[in-house]
């Protein structure tokens, strides 16, 4: 499959119509039905249900969508890549991050970065440890943070002096919300939302002296800021890191701290023997030193 071949695809998959695609793309209509056909016959798959005025995609037509996104993303990082070789520092640097409060000290280093090398742009992607290692996995990241714990033998990485404390989110009228901490006898007992990761899962569940299956899971989340609604709309209690989630006087819901107290660390990841780009190389030194002080 050619690079260009995969554009003439998504452009068809985004306009829903050939010819329109083919005006878009400033190609005639007949040699745009025709690389689709032979897409197709590469492909040994319909991947279009050609209508009268509309084109669909099929299933298979949906999968290569997702896949031809992936992989025309990661061409244009890499000749963006190639182009930035000979400027002196500038380019991209692609970040992922989890919902953890020790992004401001990442966040620090790289406005101290930026303020030597104006001309980087950044880009970050939100998600938990597992989204974030699987982006790293497939070049579409330079570095991650994540928490703790976190399976880090595929990378190098910098561990943070930095410790993020846990507790739950509790509707402020629950008598939850009026304690200055919960224990795990409190925690048993209540209907909880947590993070969908099972290694964090079952650390949770060991810090309680339980396992995953004693506790009353109503639902599980990647990230904390809709979990919080819910736990305001009263469907339960959300375990969480302290202080992701804004809270004002008006705040419906309150974090109220583990007991015995519960921290985990952050790391800073990147893959191993990876290839990067200049601009990235030059980011990671300075990062893995700045750490390091």
């Amino acid at each position: 499959m050619e690079i260009r071949i995969l554009r003439y695809f998504l452009t068809v998959a985004r306009e829903e119509n050939i010819t329109r695609a083919a005006a878009v793309l400033h190609i005639t209509q007949p040699t745009l039905s025709r690389q689709l056909i032979q897409l197709e016959e590469e492909l040994n798959t319909q991947l279009l249900i050609r209508g009268k005025n509309k084109v669909t995609l099929t299933d298979a037509g949906m999968l290569l969508r997702r896949r031809a996104e992936e992989i025309i993303d990661l061409a244009d990082k890499t000749e963006k890549e190639f182009l930035a070789a000979d400027e002196l520092i500038a380019g991209e640097i692609f970040v992922g991050a989890g919902e953890i409060n020790a992004m401001h000290q990442l966040g620090e280093f790289m406005m101290d970065f930026h303020r030597r090398f104006p001309h980087i742009q950044y880009h970050l992607y939100s998600g938990n440890a597992d989204d974030v290692k699987q982006k790293i996995d497939q070049g579409f990241l330079d570095i991650g943070l994540l928490t703790e714990p976190v399976d880090i033998e595929k990378y190098d990485f910098v561990r943070l002096n930095y410790k993020e404390a846990w507790g739950i989110i509790a509707p402020l009228n629950s008598e939850i919300a009026k304690k200055e901490y919960v224990t795990p006898e409190d925690i048993q007992k209540l209907p909880l939302l947590i993070g969908h990761r099972l290694i964090v899962q079952n650390e949770l569940a060991h810090w309680m002296g339980l396992d995953i299956s004693d506790l009353n899971i109503v639902a599980t989340y990647d990230l904390i800021y809709n979990a919080a609604i819910l736990v305001e709309k009263g469907l339960g209690y959300a375990l969480c890191l302290d202080k992701i989630v804004y809270m004002s006087n008006q705040s419906l819901v309150r974090f109220v701290p583990l007991k015995p107290a519960y921290e985990t660390g952050a790391v800073i990841v990147w893959k191993k023997h990876q290839v990067f780009s200049a601009t990235a190389t030059r980011f990671i030194q300075e990062l893995y030193t700045y750490f390091h002080k």
